[in-house]
């Protein structure tokens, strides 16, 4: 009897050694699932650079998914073959690229900032206010400990966040006050 690990048990060890966030461990384990479905459940050992670009350009092309959609899986089918598997794949010529589009961003102007947050109070208008003012991430502003904001200094220290990294943001003056 084989006591390897199932192959998403493999894939889920290797995001938790490597201390991932649990959303991209999600998602990366669902397009890990869509890819071998595609194929029809064939084993990823018995793939290669052939099989991963037929996927990714079924995706553009077919199912017109976003370039930033098709990325996403791209990373997935990566990590499976070099991090889990150990087999790197040195292709990517092949395939199909969604485009990007070319459109600028939508930044709010200052004044349609103010009119958003009016619309909030209490907690949801302090962490609209925290994401808007110090450029923290929703998880970040989520995760923030009474410990980690420095009123003196009016300064935020973010633990773990993107990539595991500690890094300092600015606390918004205005924001002293309701957060104390």
């Amino acid at each position: 009897m084989d006591d390897k690990p199932k192959l998403l048990d493999q894939v889920r060890e290797q995001f938790r050694l490597r201390h991932y966030s649990i959303h991209t461990e999600t998602v990366y384990i669902e397009w890990v699932k869509r890819f071998i479905r595609f194929h029809k459940y064939r084993q990823p050992l018995e793939m290669g650079a052939a099989e991963g670009e037929a996927f990714l350009s079924d995706l553009a092309v077919r199912r017109d998914v976003s370039a930033s959609t098709q990325n996403q899986a791209l990373s997935a089918i990566l990590f499976l073959y070099k991090k889990v598997l150990l087999i790197e794949l040195p292709w990517l010529d092949g395939v199909s690229r969604a485009r990007r589009p070319q459109r600028l961003p939508v930044v709010l102007k200052q004044d349609e900032v103010g009119q958003v947050l009016a619309q909030l109070d209490g907690t949801l208008w302090l962490v609209a206010s925290l994401l808007y003012g110090s450029g923290m991430r929703l998880m970040e502003v989520l995760r923030l400990r009474v410990k980690d904001v420095e009123f003196a200094w009016f300064e935020i220290l973010i633990r773990d966040g993107n990539g595991q990294k500690d890094r300092i943001t600015m606390l918004p003056k205005k924001l002293v006050s309701p957060l104390q």
